[in-house]
């Protein structure tokens, strides 16, 4: 199978590996069924991809006589889309199980630790996918069904496998990061091939790199140890990390300005716009490659408050 061909599972993870290998402190928390499922399908990280699908969703549907009459469709849209985002990220982990037992901070997760059998995780992973892709198919529609399977086929067999191959995977990861908001354009009737679509896809692909960028650099050494290729690999001062950080800032701020010059929503909201990337950019620059971790952790943080700002201001000023 070419699911466990890339995912190093062919030959099995030894019992004693996964002991060696997932040694960390006792968690606070005793680990439950519900919990490990929680971890397993990664709940808390794809409630960005739903918030996004919605906004999708709505920014179509407003251009498009607005949300009468497509409740039960929007609803649709989100379930289909979180089933194939939990089953993507079930594949993810299937195919990291020694990495993650090599990290502190993913070691306790229900694969590594061997709470979760490979079958059972992979069952699960497997139904959730062919739910999500079936479902927008049949409740929504032909495209946002193909955009669910382009999104799982290149997170578990592009960008997963390519994190150990070369640095370049983070720009391949925002890929998949960045159709969810698409799946909602049309899956409320937008045309896919019109600009809006496209710039929703752009801003959410834009916004992931700096983002990323900083969480790589903070957690270098252990994606070092698991054997990652990273853009922050052997980057102690931080430099490197800083100016890619910037660029993919400056990179924002001239979609932005590409959004306004095209009709989509006033040239104010692309000055408004600048006003916070810069502010939000200000630990990245009196940074100075100092290699310490709290302006890093700051911009990074300013990347978590970056995202829901903007998109509830484009829910107001789209036109």
């Amino acid at each position: 199978m070419l699911f466990l061909r890339h995912s190093g599972l062919r030959g099995g993870v030894s019992e004693g590996t996964l002991t060696a290998l997932s040694t960390h402190e006792s968690s606070p928390e005793t680990p439950t069924l519900s919990k490990d499922l929680q971890v397993l399908t990664k709940v808390r990280l794809n409630t960005f991809v739903l918030i996004t699908t919605l906004f999708g969703f709505y920014l179509a549907a407003k251009g498009l006589g607005g949300m009468s009459g497509k409740w039960w469709l929007l609803l649709h849209t989100l379930m289909g889309t979180a089933a194939a985002a939990f089953g993507s990220a079930a594949f993810n982990q299937l195919m990291e199980i020694e990495d993650d037992a090599r990290m502190k901070r993913t070691s306790d997760r229900p694969l590594p630790s061997r709470r979760m059998s490979v079958m059972k995780a992979f069952g699960i992973g497997w139904g959730l996918a062919a739910f999500g892709v079936i479902h927008l198919a049949a409740k929504v529609n032909a495209e946002a069904a193909i955009l669910a399977a382009v999104t799982i086929a290149v997170y578990v067999f592009v960008y997963t496998p390519m994190k150990k191959w070369h640095s370049t995977n983070t720009l391949v990861g925002a890929i998949p990061g960045a159709i969810p908001p698409l799946i909602g354009w049309v899956g409320a009737g937008g045309d896919w091939s019109v600009w809006g679509g496209w710039f929703l896809f752009s801003l959410l692909f834009f916004w992931q790199l700096p983002h990323f960028v900083a969480i790589s650099w903070l957690c270098r050494e252990e994606y070092e140890e698991a054997g990652y290729q990273m853009w922050s690999n052997g980057d102690v001062s931080g430099g490197k990390t800083a100016t890619l950080f910037i660029v993919f800032s400056i990179c924002l701020m001239s979609l932005v300005v590409s959004g306004a010059m095209t009709g989509l929503f006033p040239w104010g909201v692309a000055l408004g716009h600048t006003v916070l990337v810069i502010y939000l950019m200000r630990p990245i620059l009196s940074y100075r490659a100092s290699g310490e971790r709290a302006p890093m952790r700051k911009a990074f943080l300013g990347t978590l408050l970056y995202l829901p700002v903007v998109l509830l201001g484009l829910a107001f000023v789209w036109s």
